[in-house]
């Protein structure tokens, strides 16, 4: 059988996806998880989507190297706006900022209903996960994954409701929703160095805007000490 290995964050994200999946794969850049996917009979079925002609192409010469070429179909649009929500029944973005996610989904409220979102934020994950909260949608687990210098968080969404996220989840995600992993002490860690270093700044500053910022990021600290110190 042919195979293509995937780099650890996509591998982490393929492990969600749940067997016979019809997947939407937004940003698919070269096309490897859909095809890793396809390879593997993990899914039923794969549409491939990004925003620029470039990746898109990228993704098509990668099906057609693995022969997938009339297996998938490939959707050259904004987020979702060239995907029906009939065409899947679970949606990967992974490999985008937070605020850039929350926009695809906004732009799309059919996810709530019926579909399974695994999503992979590169940064602004507070802002994410506070959009989540309050619009519908329900945080199912977490799980992180370490490649090279960077950690990736990784999020299982459905629709539904959630209570309101403290400061520090919206940083971590809630306790209870973590799937129990090593790799979540190292992550934890790294949340609170850089949480700290916020905070150095954030007192030097002699604004009072700032005054705001640094009580939050002492909440964040509390929440983060509390977690691992639970661990």
């Amino acid at each position: 059988m042919m195979k293509l290995e995937l780099s650890p964050r996509l591998r982490a994200v393929a492990a969600l996806v749940p067997a016979g999946a019809r997947l939407a794969d937004i940003g698919t850049d070269h096309g490897y998880l859909p095809v890793s996917l396809m390879l593997s009979d993990a899914i039923a079925s794969a549409v491939a989507a990004d925003i620029r002609p470039g990746p898109l192409d990228h993704a098509r010469r990668t099906a057609a190297e693995y022969h997938l070429t009339e297996r998938m179909d490939f959707r050259l649009c904004d987020g979702l706006a060239g995907v029906a929500p009939d065409d899947c029944d679970t949606i990967t973005i992974a490999g985008m900022g937070g605020e850039t996610i929350v926009g695809i989904l906004s732009a799309a409220p059919w996810t709530k209903q019926d579909h399974r979102l695994i999503l992979q934020p590169q940064s602004t994950q507070d802002v994410l996960r506070s959009y989540l909260a309050g619009q519908g949608y329900r945080i199912c687990s977490e799980r992180v994954v370490r490649e090279g210098d960077r950690w990736y968080p990784v999020l299982v969404v459905e629709g539904g409701s959630m209570e309101e996220l403290s400061p520090g989840e919206t940083v971590a995600g809630r306790a209870g929703t973590w799937i129990d992993q090593p790799e979540r002490r190292g992550y934890l860690q790294w949340l609170l160095h850089r949480t700290r270093q916020q905070l150095v700044g954030a007192s030097r500053s002699e604004r009072l805007e700032q005054e705001e910022k640094i009580v939050r990021l002492r909440k964040i600290e509390l929440y983060l000490s509390e977690q691992i110190d639970r661990l």
